[in-house]
């Protein structure tokens, strides 16, 4: 048992060729969801709100938050047009509601889908399911990397850190100067991110860029 397992995982690069799952995996004649428009600063779902459904962005941005004992609210994922959010509620341990805020950053629209529809189409669609499970175990290590950063009491490498995992998720190459990534993220978002306060963020990127490692 143990040689035949070897035989079929001697690596991960199976993995390389799966994606994750987003809007597009969605039946195209709209049958399934409701759709859903949200102005910017207005919640999707707030901590008190059964866990009942799965999302997935059709345009816009959306923040999901977690708020601290002192009622500030730390960003757990921003996400972008395409993707799926709100999946915790496959595994919900807070008695079947949120526990999180999703809010919109900016004017947004969503695809609601009642999880025992969701369970439906995926035990029909094995192409879905499969990424689903990909896309679990992304946003699994993405979250293991964010409590790496902020583990890091220090300004400079928590933010450092969270900068270059932030690259790597959202970043994009720049188009003038080779090896720079641009990442379209705001000072204040990177507060919210690293649990730090918009003066303190300013500060160090302000030593990074004398630096020369940001501009």
């Amino acid at each position: 048992m143990a040689k035949r397992r070897e035989a079929q995982f001697k690596s991960h690069r199976d993995c390389q060729g799966l994606t994750g799952l987003v809007l597009e995996h969605l039946p195209g004649d709209r049958s399934l969801g409701h759709v859903w428009r949200y102005r910017k600063d207005v919640d999707v779902w707030r901590p008190d709100d059964r866990a009942d459904s799965v999302f997935f962005l059709r345009r816009g941005q959306v923040a999901v938050m977690v708020g601290d004992a002192r009622g500030n609210e730390v960003i757990v994922r921003v996400i972008g047009a395409g993707e799926p959010f709100g999946e915790l509620c496959f595994c919900s341990a807070r008695g079947d509601v949120r526990g999180t805020s999703a809010r919109a950053v900016v004017e947004s629209e969503a695809v609601e889908i009642k999880l025992k529809d969701f369970l439906g189409y995926l035990q029909e669609d094995s192409a879905a399911l499969a990424a689903l499970v990909f896309t679990m175990c992304e946003r699994l290590t993405e979250s293991e990397h964010r409590i790496e950063v902020l583990a890091h009491r220090g300004a400079e490498e928590r933010l450092g850190r969270l900068l270059l995992q932030l690259a790597g998720v959202r970043g994009r190459a720049g188009a003038e100067s080779k090896g720079e990534v641009v990442l379209p993220v705001s000072h204040e978002e990177l507060a919210q991110m690293a649990a730090m306060s918009r003066p303190h963020v300013t500060i160090t990127m302000g030593r990074f860029r004398r630096r020369g490692f940001v501009r």
